[in-house]
């Protein structure tokens, strides 16, 4: 539903809400938020919430500390944990500076701003997220520890998989938040989780999953275990994935859908900072299903981008070298125009590989450009990149990567 400033007030007067929470996210998509008082609602809507820039990594110094929150009424959401009497309920925001300007580092509205600019190319983009994780016991202090809290394998089932409970809490916990899950199960690492959504608007899409870590990690504490979505939680087991599926709409034919993948692929080393932003993520690279070469086909799970087995409204594209530290704003934000930059200028992405690139030679990998093999390059290849330096706001850049 999607709900008026009016319909928000209404709505936190006749249900019993006590507490708003205000959420939005630093430049690396680690959720923040404040907490406001039903009757603070209207100077939110109208004035914004101040709050102190200068203690969030990337959002300004002392000199220049205060930023406005802007809650979005169309994004409320009760919060399912929380008692029916005196309820807390979110809302994503945007952020603006004490003149009304947008702030810069925002990068909910930078994704808005790619949302737009599709629009004008006269096509828009839905995304499915699928997101990997680990379940971790806790030691006598409660303090996480590496010791998985099962050692089941891909889709075992219960006794094995002892995460079924908490993945069936979580999609309920969801269900309530409107999010909807399409799928879960145990992957392939000791303890390690997969949980799919149904494919959404990019701006919903990137919202539901910044929520759903936060629900994971509150799933996972109240079972006295903590969730760890790191690209290589353990050394000698798969790393966590965020594959992420793209859906072109209109879908007129297949030369225009091929010309999204091209422009994907093209920009593909110079997204891959922010798409796998720490030098853990190169880790994860390479090994156990997670690709390391730019390289497309159908079904393969070798590549970098692989096209489903789908067909109509399932038709669609998934990444697969991303990894859950990824903000989703901006990488949502990135994938879209890398998308318009292969359909406007209808870009080919070359012939498709059937090869297996975990087990091929080397003279069949001499053929393929490599992803950055350090977090250190990819971000020299993002400096230096047309494409990064017309999309990623400056100050950005330097966050990430110190330029």
């Amino acid at each position: 539903m999607k709900y008026s400033k009016d319909d928000v007030i209404q709505y936190v007067r006749e249900e019993d809400v006590k507490f708003i929470r205000l959420a939005f996210c630093d430049v690396f998509g680690r959720q923040k938020n404040i907490t406001i008082m039903p009757e603070e609602l209207p100077r939110a809507f109208e004035h914004g919430i101040s709050f102190d820039a200068s203690a969030i990594k990337g959002f300004g110094d002392e000199t220049r500390s205060d930023l406005f929150l802007f809650p979005e009424p169309d994004t409320l959401t009760p919060l399912p944990w929380r008692p029916e009497h005196g309820r807390i309920v979110q809302m994503f925001t945007h952020i603006s500076y004490p003149d009304g300007t947008p702030f810069g580092c925002d990068t909910r509205s930078l994704l808005k701003k790619a949302l737009e600019d599709a629009e004008k190319a006269g096509v828009s983009f839905t995304f499915g997220a699928e997101q990997e994780f680990y379940l971790f016991r806790l030691d006598e202090n409660g303090c996480p520890t590496k010791i998985p809290c099962d050692n089941a394998g891909y889709m075992d089932i219960s006794p094995e998989d002892r995460g079924e409970n908490v993945r069936r809490e979580i999609c309920i916990a969801l269900e309530q938040l409107g999010i909807r899950p399409e799928s879960s199960h145990h992957e392939e690492g000791p303890g390690q989780n997969e949980i799919d959504f149904r494919y959404a608007d990019a701006l919903v899409a990137a919202d539901n999953a910044m929520t759903f870590q936060s629900v994971v990690k509150t799933v996972a504490h109240l079972n006295e275990l903590a969730p760890d979505f790191s690209p290589k939680p353990l050394e000698d087991a798969p790393g966590n994935g965020f594959h992420i599926n793209i859906s072109l709409h209109p879908f007129e034919d297949d030369g225009t859908f091929f010309h999204m993948i091209a422009g994907i692929l093209k920009n593909a080393r110079a997204m891959t900072a922010f798409l796998n932003p720490s030098e853990a993520s190169y880790k994860r690279l390479g090994k156990h299903k997670a690709p390391r070469y730019v390289s497309w086909s159908a079904e393969n799970r070798s590549q970098l981008v692989r096209i489903p087995a789908a067909a109509g409204e399932y038709r669609r594209a998934e990444y697969r070298a991303a990894d859950p530290t990824a903000n989703p704003y901006l990488a949502f934000a990135l994938m879209i125009y890398a998308s318009l930059d292969g359909i406007t200028n209808k870009l080919e992405p070359g012939n498709p590989s059937t090869a297996n690139l975990y087990t091929a030679n080397a003279e069949t990998l001499a053929a393929y450009e490599k992803l950055p093999e350090t977090f250190r390059e990819a971000c020299m290849i993002a400096a230096d990149s047309d494409f990064i330096r017309e999309h990623i706001p400056a100050e950005i850049l330097a966050i990430y990567c110190g330029k």
